[in-house]
């Protein structure tokens, strides 16, 4: 049908009012014939729905009806005549295109470079490294007043307040979400929407067999998650924020041309997760400083031409922490390294030791798709969830505790705490069944450290990078030259 300009504004209003509480908002228009899509996902403080409207006026009268506008960011409301946004704007035609059209309506604009990412500020322009800031204000106010976070938003802030947190940690304010706008590099199904599209196998025996492109393709995310992995590692120290890591992540995987999984993966707001000390897994990167003493889960996925790879690691912080949680650290580490050297069960060794081991969470398959069969628990179980055979790929990644391994769930609906608070480790492979035996995908490289529980392992003292003949040649040469 065809609608004039006011039945399409009554349009924008109705459906962003109606989705104004929710965190993720999809919304496809037909404007004089020509269609408008726009993607929107909203943060932690939700605007009102007068916010949105005025926002997205804006940008219909900018970025003509037939250009393709993808929008995905925060926008808060700071009063009826102040809107500001945190987003990034692609087109179908060249950015540069669409914004030499939007200085017809604007006093200032930037521009932006392939391959980096963005985030747009229509009066004021900032570059720093490869990341290009543009605020876009609707008009400029002497006073600032804080921004109204609406309904939707105090009750979210009222609900984070009022959660009974376990630990010491606790949710810090997050930057804008990045989205990766270079063109060369490959990006998963979910990328701008969300939502995986390829769905695992019903029966969870039936794996995937890999062919022999789609190994070396797996080898070469394999690599570039573990170099993006020991990029993170190095930035680990007191005072730096995970938000920062965040940073080093995102702009090291495109960096190598790869996109980093986890960003919009079913709306994940950042590029890795960031688990310190009794958050189990998903923690998402904040302004929170690391503190001497904690210990951090780095965990990293890269997707380069097609298929992921995936690998997480311990960090402490400082270099020392309690003697507890080195004792933790090296308990998951041996039970990890058991687990994938002789198929010991990660459950004996750990509760041996007076450790638990996590049931919520599990490794799987990997390949093309993030996750899919088979699932691989880190307990006891008789789940039919087939045989290994040479061409499967999947990860280990056991999630040990100190004390209880029940769960608690943050309102931001993906952290994942302990329970009683207590500290909590795990490390993550990816792995290839060769007909040889084992080989890890994300193993450790020439640059990479030894860390105190290969270095003080009773099971496999230094690297371990599989239980093929040449990945065990290829460890104890790296172990060698590491020691050196």
């Amino acid at each position: 049908p065809k609608y004039n300009n006011n039945n399409f504004y009554n349009i924008l209003y109705t459906s962003c009012h109606l989705s104004s509480t929710n965190t993720t908002l999809n919304t496809h228009f037909i404007h004089n014939k020509k269609e408008v899509i726009v993607y929107l996902q909203l943060h932690l403080q939700p605007p009102s729905s007068e916010s949105i409207l005025v926002s997205f006026i804006s940008l219909s009268m900018i970025f003509k009806p037939t250009t393709l506008l993808v929008l995905i960011g925060t926008i808060s409301l700071i009063n009826q005549e102040h809107v500001q946004a945190f987003s990034t704007i692609k087109t179908t035609s060249s950015f540069n295109s669409a914004v030499s059209k939007a200085t017809t309506t604007t006093t200032t604009t930037s521009t932006s470079t392939p391959g980096t990412s963005t985030e747009v500020n229509m009066n004021k322009t900032s570059t720093t490294g490869s990341t290009t800031e543009l605020n876009m204000n609707k008009k400029k106010s002497k006073k600032k007043s804080k921004p109204s976070k609406g309904f939707a938003g105090a009750l979210r802030e009222l609900q984070k307040n009022a959660f009974n947190y376990a630990g010491s940690v606790r949710p810090g304010s997050q930057s804008p979400q990045k989205i990766v706008i270079d063109e060369s590099i490959m990006k998963p199904d979910y990328a701008l929407d969300t939502l995986p599209k390829n769905k695992p196998q019903m029966l969870p025996w039936i794996v995937e067999v890999k062919n022999k492109q789609e190994i070396e393709k797996m080898r070469a995310a394999g690599r570039v998650a573990r170099e993006v992995l020991d990029c993170a590692g190095r930035a680990v120290a007191v005072g730096v924020t995970t938000d920062e890591i965040d940073n080093i992540v995102h702009a090291e995987s495109i960096k190598r041309g790869a996109y980093p999984s986890p960003l919009n993966y079913h709306g994940f707001p950042k590029s890795c997760c960031t688990s310190v000390n009794e958050v189990i897994c998903h923690g998402i990167p904040d302004d929170r400083k690391l503190e001497k003493g904690d210990i951090v889960n780095l965990d990293i996925t890269c997707y380069l031409n097609g298929f992921h790879g995936d690998c997480s690691e311990m960090f402490v912080v400082g270099g020392e922490t309690d003697d507890e949680s080195k004792r933790l650290l090296q308990a998951t580490y041996d039970c990890w390294v058991k687990a994938m050297d002789i198929g010991a069960i990660i459950e004996d060794h750990v509760v041996e030791r007076g450790f638990t081991t996590v049931k919520n969470f599990c490794g799987h398959g990997i390949g093309s798709v993030f996750h899919t069969n088979p699932n691989i628990f880190h307990y006891r179980n008789s789940e039919p969830n087939g045989e290994m055979a040479p061409g499967h790929t999947f990860t280990i990644e056991p999630m040990i505790c100190q004390g209880t391994s029940q769960v608690l769930s943050w309102p931001d609906n993906w952290t994942a705490t302990t329970r009683d608070g207590k500290r909590t480790a795990q490390f993550e492979h990816t792995l290839l069944i060769t007909p040889d035996g084992v080989e890890a995908l994300t193993g450790k490289i020439e640059t990479s450290p030894i860390q105190f529980w290969e270095k003080e392992s009773e099971v496999h003292k230094g690297l371990w990078l599989g239980t093929t003949p040449a990945a065990r040649e290829r460890a104890a040469l790296l172990t060698s030259s590491n020691s050196d």
